[in-house]
């Protein structure tokens, strides 16, 4: 059994809204990802950039949905008393008016306002350190290979939630899950034999 569940948000527990070569264009940052480039620019060119990122975060925020079997699965948790921590590269604007839209609670959340970001595994240490957990007990679940690439630097056991994509990186994740489904009924066996 882990000692604590640390969940991705977007593309995880949400269903993804944000268009991020669009967001790309209008920052003018080219292909690169989002926050690392924006960390690269200076002056007027990096506040107007932000600038366009939190508009896209605030209105894909507004407009989030969850993903099928979200609120099943973080019931099932709530009944093992097990603590769950959101990690998420969003600021923590977009992931308060999500939680907030969709009466979701975590023990620690930590965005990328409150250390470095996903694929550093800074959020990960974070969360377990507020949980008070060891991070090698923790789960990770994320559907992106931010999430997978951090789990696996942290020495967390790392869940991918694939959505029946293949795998477009070369970490190797401890675990693959089609979805939010596939994932709570693999849990309830594995914690079952546990």
């Amino acid at each position: 059994m882990p000692t604590a569940f640390l969940f991705d948000m977007d593309g995880t527990l949400t269903i993804p809204r944000l268009d991020f070569d669009q967001i790309k264009r209008e920052m003018g940052i080219g292909d690169g990802p989002i926050l690392e480039s924006l960390e690269n620019l200076i002056g007027e060119q990096k506040i107007a950039a932000a600038a366009v990122l939190h508009r896209h975060e605030r209105e894909s925020a507004a407009n989030a949905d969850l993903m099928e079997g979200c609120h099943a699965l973080l019931r099932w948790i709530d009944d093992l008393r097990i603590p769950r921590a959101l990690i998420t590269r969003n600021s923590r604007q977009s992931v308060d008016t999500v939680l907030s839209k969709h009466q979701l609670q975590f023990d620690v959340v930590i965005s990328r306002d409150d250390c470095r970001h996903k694929p550093h595994p800074d959020p990960l240490f974070l969360a377990c350190e507020k949980l008070r957990v060891d991070v090698k007990n923790a789960w990770m679940i994320g559907d992106g290979s931010y999430d997978v690439k951090a789990g696996i630097a942290a020495g967390a056991k790392t869940i991918w939630i694939s959505h029946r994509r293949a795998r477009d990186f070369t970490e190797e994740p401890w675990q693959v899950m089609d979805d939010l489904l596939h994932l709570m009924n693999w849990m309830k066996k594995y914690c079952a034999q546990s």
